[in-house]
């Protein structure tokens, strides 16, 4: 008997699940079904342009295990743009990986969902001060006072 798939960690969910070939009703389609986990895949490979180890490490799997859901993916993805089908994005064994931050004023820890905010931006939910920084294994924003870095922001994430 096989091995239960281990959980993958994704750190983004589409924000559109379906996409289909202009023209067509729905129901005269065919689907290809994309799972949540090979979605990550290709957010990570393909448009942030991570290499294979790195983008392993994001879902914390093995690089092996990665490429397989990378190859499924594109073929999958080649079959809809081919024959025409639509792809419907869902499903999967997946958990959405959590940020992990500490308030530099208070000590208070507390974790946030991916993409809910940055460590510059946020705001401590117990002193209420803005000395917010990530403590993830990966090293996260830093220490607070070190500058944002999101484009044309200073270092407490205001604009300048």
């Amino acid at each position: 008997m096989p091995r239960p798939p281990k959980t993958r960690f994704v750190e983004d969910l589409p924000y559109i699940s379906l996409f289909k070939p202009m023209g067509i009703p729905m129901r005269q389609l065919e689907e290809v079904v994309l799972s949540i986990e090979e979605f990550e895949a290709i957010r990570l490979k393909d448009l942030e342009g991570l290499e294979q180890k790195e983008c392993a490490q994001r879902m914390q799997i093995s690089r092996p295990t990665f490429q397989r859901i990378l190859v499924t993916a594109h073929q999958k993805i080649a079959e809809a743009l081919i024959d025409g089908k639509a792809i419907r994005i869902e499903g999967g064994n997946y958990q959405v990986a959590k940020r992990h931050f500490r308030c530099a004023s208070c000590g208070y820890e507390f974790e946030e969902p991916y993409g809910t905010g940055r460590g510059c931006d946020m705001v401590c939910p117990q002193c209420h001060q803005k000395t917010i920084y990530r403590v993830d294994s990966d090293g996260g924003e830093g220490m607070p006072n070190r500058s944002c870095k999101r484009r044309g922001h200073g270092h407490d994430g205001e604009p300048s």
